[in-house]
């Protein structure tokens, strides 16, 4: 009886060693991150049923590793259980570890003071018989929030295993004390068995669980890449609609700017076309007359020509500024494009009676796209116009001002109108914010997006002159678009 037993005993070490090795396996549970305790108490149960299988032919210490691979293994394994519901801190490890080493060290002590078998099997069944409830009670505060079919399995198995255990500790105490080798060879083989298989079915049912587990955190993630990938293509149409939605904005900025323009620019072109039609109705009389003079015709002719590049210079600028194309840069002086804008914008402000002032001090080019600094450009220009038309100030006065500044270059607009209310300063370049009966306040949203997209920054502060100032500040280094 006594070499089934052993053999008993090796086959369950040798199925636990099995069930170790498959949680090491790609295959196994690497997703739960108490794993450890689980490999822990799986090796050291089947490292106590290896040494209880030769410990008739070992030295007496080997009962005492025994019982404290057996002890650690149900400490590792109802820290597994604790682990599924609540984190394992600090504390919880420190009273495990002293747990086992109280009770290792009075149960060394008992066996080198001689006491028998009974003694020491009594002594034994204490700590299994707290850590066995210990296990049910993790399991149970598990159940709570748990109520999968597979946890109520392990809860039945580990209930079944307590009471066949204490009935083997019972039975062994009362008619086993000879010591351990009598326990191996006493013909209530089925008790034994049962009582081992018990224990080994506690493993089967935590791997079965910790593989539902598994199972179910894999499905909980495919849906929620699932869904992460339908959030991801409902996001990416989002910024195509926001993206679509700016450059509607932008071109609705420019086609509602283009009223405001019109009549600048049709005061401008009314000069150059009334001086042609002027020489020209000069040609046709000296021509009626009979008075061809050449030289004179000639520097009629020549006036012509310069009106008729002057017309095209203003309608290229206007297109320039107006045409919607792909975002590009290219190396602009900042200056020189002021100075293109002056066509559109002098017109206007001296019609209202509006005095222009223009400090321009930067000689170099910067990188830049051309038609959308114009039009940030002209739509300040046009608030200072529209904020001084309205005002009751006898010296209308806007200052231009550019100059370099470390690694940028800086336009400042200013003028001596009313500035902006005190409840608006904080909230002017918000997009459908603006201080005017009749606007759709999208100006001074559109002209902080166009200088973030240039890697600048715009910023309002109070003029000196008493109204509002706009200070813009582009890098001199190329910016990616």
């Amino acid at each position: 009886m006594q070499a089934a037993n052993q053999i008993f005993f090796s086959l369950l070490a040798l199925m636990l060693v099995g069930l170790y090795v498959s949680t090491i396996t790609p295959s196994g549970y690497k997703k739960d991150k108490n794993l450890v305790y689980w490999q822990a108490s799986i090796l050291l149960r089947a490292l106590a049923f290896i040494v209880w299988t030769v410990s008739p032919y070992l030295i007496g210490f080997s009962l005492t590793i025994a019982n404290f691979c057996f002890l650690s293994s149900m400490v590792f394994l109802v820290l597994l259980f604790r682990s599924w519901h609540v984190e394992i801190t600090r504390s919880n490890l420190i009273v495990a570890t002293t747990f086992l080493l109280i009770f290792i060290f009075i149960y060394e002590v008992l066996r080198q003071s001689g006491a028998d078998f009974a003694a020491r099997t009594g002594f034994v069944s204490i700590p299994i018989l707290i850590l066995s409830i210990w296990e049910i009670n993790e399991l149970t505060r598990l159940l709570k929030k748990d109520q999968s079919f597979g946890l109520k399995v392990l809860m039945g198995i580990v209930l079944i295993s307590l009471t066949v255990t204490f009935s083997v500790a019972v039975y062994g105490l009362i008619n086993h004390t000879g010591g351990v080798s009598q326990l191996i060879q006493f013909d209530s083989t089925f008790i034994l068995w049962g009582s081992l298989s018990a224990h080994l079915l506690i493993y089967i049912a935590v791997s079965s669980y910790l593989y539902q587990r598994l199972m179910k955190s894999e499905l909980t993630a495919r849906l929620g890449l699932e869904r992460s990938s339908t959030e991801n293509t409902q996001i990416k149409a989002l910024l195509e609609e926001r993206e679509g939605l700016i450059s509607s904005l932008l071109i609705a900025n420019k086609t509602a700017a283009t009223g405001a323009l019109s009549a600048s620019i049709a005061h401008e072109l009314n000069q150059p076309v009334a001086a042609i039609s002027l020489n020209t109705e000069f040609i046709q009389r000296q021509l009626n007359e009979g008075q061809t003079d050449p030289n004179g015709l000639k520097e009629v002719i020549t006036h012509i020509q310069q009106d008729n590049q002057r017309i095209a210079k203003i309608v290229s600028t206007l297109r320039d500024i107006f045409r919607q194309e792909e975002i590009r840069t290219s190396d602009v002086h900042l200056d020189e494009l002021i100075e293109q804008t002056k066509s559109i914008i002098v017109p206007q402000a001296r019609d209202l009676k509006i005095n222009l002032k223009f400090d321009l001090n930067v000689n170099q080019s910067i990188p830049m796209n051309n038609n959308e600094i114009s039009q940030v450009l002209i739509n300040l220009l046009n608030n200072s116009i529209e904020a001084l038309s309205n005002s009751s100030q006898s010296n209308k006065e806007i200052n231009i001002h550019t100059r370099v500044f470390g690694n940028f270059v800086e336009l400042k607009v200013s003028d001596n109108g009313p500035g902006i209310p005190d409840q608006l300063k904080a909230s002017i370049f918000d997009l459908m914010k603006t201080n005017k009966k009749q606007g759709m306040g999208l100006g001074l949203w559109l002209c902080k997006h166009i200088i973030d997209r240039h890697q600048g920054r715009i910023s309002y502060q109070q003029s000196a002159l008493g109204g509002a100032e706009f200070l813009i500040q582009l890098p001199i280094e190329c910016v990616e678009t």
